[in-house]
């Protein structure tokens, strides 16, 4: 068995940085430096479908700010 056989049962939280970008980050590990936690933990699939739903512009936040 191969590793992208296995079952991830990896919890993770949505991070969020500065620019409003998000991703994904292991529940039990500190976050990087430089995003903050969103609240919003669980399965990868479920953290994923929380940033699409939430995500729905794509450029960083200065860029938004420039264009407007």
């Amino acid at each position: 068995m191969n590793s992208d056989d296995r079952e991830d049962t990896t919890t993770y939280k949505v991070v969020v940085n500065p620019e409003e970008q998000y991703s994904i980050w292991p529940a039990e590990k500190k976050s990087p430096l430089g995003w903050t936690d969103t609240g919003k933990t669980g399965s990868k699939t479920e953290c994923l479908a929380y940033i699409k739903e939430v995500w729905t512009d794509m450029r960083p936040l200065s860029l938004r700010r420039k264009m407007d």
